[in-house]
């Protein structure tokens, strides 16, 4: 995304970087932002900074039923139900509330081996 404030920048190559570590995962843009697909498949993270004008800067994982509200109460600050996608399950990370990176590169491969192994059913 052009013109994004470098801190901010920085923060979606981290991210980036976990998503496209998995082996078949391609990157294209998806209603306005960054999105990673497994396989020419399906969709199972995103990007967003200030979509719809919402203020955030986060990562969105698809993850498996029961994840999602349990990473939520362990920490509100960093974790929440994004809009669209959080009724699937999915969590949205606030990228710039200093998250613990080893946990969102825990949480990507999760979301990445979910959507593979929903892709084999």
């Amino acid at each position: 995304m052009s013109g994004m404030p470098p801190d901010i920048q920085a923060l979606f190559d981290r991210a980036r970087e976990m998503c496209l570590s998995h082996q078949g995962v391609s990157e294209r843009q998806s209603h306005g932002s960054p999105a990673f697909f497994v396989n020419r498949g399906g969709q199972f993270a995103a990007l967003w900074h200030n979509h719809h004008d919402d203020g955030r800067t986060a990562l969105m994982i698809a993850l498996p039923p029961g994840m999602q509200e349990g990473l939520i109460a362990s920490n509100l600050h960093v974790f929440y139900r994004p809009p669209y996608f959080g009724p699937s399950g999915w969590v949205g990370v606030h990228l710039d509330r200093d998250p613990d990176w080893d946990q969102i590169e825990d949480l990507v491969k999760t979301g990445f081996e979910y959507l593979t192994a929903k892709r084999r059913r």
